[in-house]
């Protein structure tokens, strides 16, 4: 079995240490791990807690080229101006009354129009010196992002997230079944989905699920959805549906919190590299207690109005994750297993109503020839709509961000139904371009 060669773009993240250690458990062939940053100050601190979090060695790279070339799989987690700007488009979303988050409304519009063209960049790179290599993608907004290199370059890129894959997951755990045991028929966006039903031992469950508070209580632990509200829609929403479903909640819940979910991670991660630069304390120790802080702290403060509110991790966020979804999608390609993972990919004509060249987030049986998206038909009139308002500012923002037009990317803006007014997008694209 021919060893392979993995490159991580973006490896100064806080994320790398978790997603090393998944491929160094992974079982596979693994010749070598090697991470490019643009921050090569921080990446210098990162590589040896990855070291020490995943038991391997890893080669710092001090270029893309370096560090893709003759690359298996690329994969790659960007964020340009980091953390920092991410609070910084929130903040300027909350000051101008409309939710700011990084991949929801006017946070995903700035990131998105920041990082596709960076995206591409990288893409191309990859072609020039990894041409056989698949690029595997969890930099937000994912959906976008990998769009975005798909039109513009022909590089294989799989977009990734465990939003879908969670709430699987939760499901399986409220009805009492081994979520391997489950069939689930998922369609959406990412970040903007919906479980349309779940077949057990070829019976459907989604019925006698929407019918039991107590099963939907088990599946949405923070009070995000009106359980009414999911009876009428048929379906059980990704969480990140509640910034479309209950928008005035969620936006009040923010200014509540005085602060926002960017500014609050921003924060941990200072703390972080400050302890990770002191040496004072085990690096591994002070790792796992950001990870505890950040993940119980998830969804809190626009769920409850408390950014300091922390949950237990369910497990569901145990089972799921970044990490576990990349290291699935490279066994799942390498073995040619055909294993089923929720990926964002191009449509194809898969849901009907949409473009065959607009990126959305299905199950996809995955081989050695790639993600191959199982069929989804028509989406039911209870959620028709929404979908298709999100995916034509989706593709709005998209075009903008690879011509670079600014009167191209507020109209865009306009069309985010979370926006909705041409002012407002004209004030906001002042502030934040």
């Amino acid at each position: 079995m021919s060893s392979l060669d993995i490159a991580i773009i973006g490896g100064a993240g806080v994320r790398t240490p978790l997603l090393v250690r998944g491929l160094a458990n992974s079982g596979l062939p693994i010749r070598e791990v090697r991470v490019f940053d643009v921050d090569q100050g921080r990446l210098e601190l990162i590589s040896p807690l990855v070291e020490r979090v995943a038991g391997v060695k890893v080669v710092t790279c001090g270029t893309v080229a370096e560090c893709v070339k003759a690359a298996d799989f690329v994969l790659a987690s960007i964020r340009p101006g980091g953390i920092e700007r991410r609070a910084a488009y929130e903040k300027i979303a909350l000051d101008h009354g409309v939710i700011g988050q990084e991949t929801v409304g006017v946070g995903g519009w700035a990131m998105a129009l920041a990082t596709i063209p960076a995206m591409v960049e990288y893409a191309q790179e990859v072609a020039r010196h990894a041409k056989d290599a698949w690029m595997v993608s969890f930099t937000n907004p994912v959906g976008m992002v990998t769009e975005g290199v798909l039109k513009a370059t022909k590089v294989p890129m799989l977009g990734i997230c465990d939003t879908p894959t969670e709430l699987f997951e939760e499901i399986a755990h409220a009805i009492g079944r081994p979520s391997a045991e489950c069939h689930f028929d998922y369609f959406g966006l990412n970040h903007l989905g919906w479980v349309r039903e779940v077949w057990v031992e070829g019976e459907p469950w989604m019925a006698r699920i929407l019918a039991d508070d107590s099963i939907l209580s088990r599946i949405y632990r923070k009070p995000l959805f009106d359980y009414a509200r999911l009876r009428e829609l048929g379906a059980l929403p990704t969480e990140y549906v509640y910034f479309y479903e209950r928008t005035e909640r969620a936006l009040a819940n923010t200014l509540k919190a005085g602060t926002s979910r960017g500014a609050e991670i921003a924060l941990m991660n200072v703390a972080l590299f400050d302890a990770l630069r002191s040496r004072k304390d085990d690096p591994v120790k002070v790792y796992e207690a950001y990870l505890a802080e950040r993940n119980g702290t998830y969804f809190s403060l626009e769920g409850q109005g408390d950014a300091r509110h922390k949950n237990p991790p369910t497990e569901a966020a145990l089972l799921s994750g970044y990490d576990k979804i990349a290291v699935s999608v490279l066994q799942a390609i390498h073995h040619n297993s055909g294993k089923v993972i929720p990926l964002s990919v191009g449509n194809r004509g898969n849901i009907a109503g949409l473009r065959d060249d607009d990126v959305v987030e299905v199950p996809c049986l995955v081989n050695a020839n790639g993600a191959h998206p199982l069929h989804v038909g028509a989406p039911p009139a209870s959620v028709r709509g929404m979908l298709e308002e999100v995916k034509a500012y989706e593709r709005a923002t998209v075009a903008a961000a690879l011509s670079g037009s600014r009167d191209e990317a507020i109209l865009a803006l306009a069309m985010n139904p979370l926006v909705k007014d041409k002012v407002v997008a004209v004030r906001l694209a002042e502030a934040l371009l």
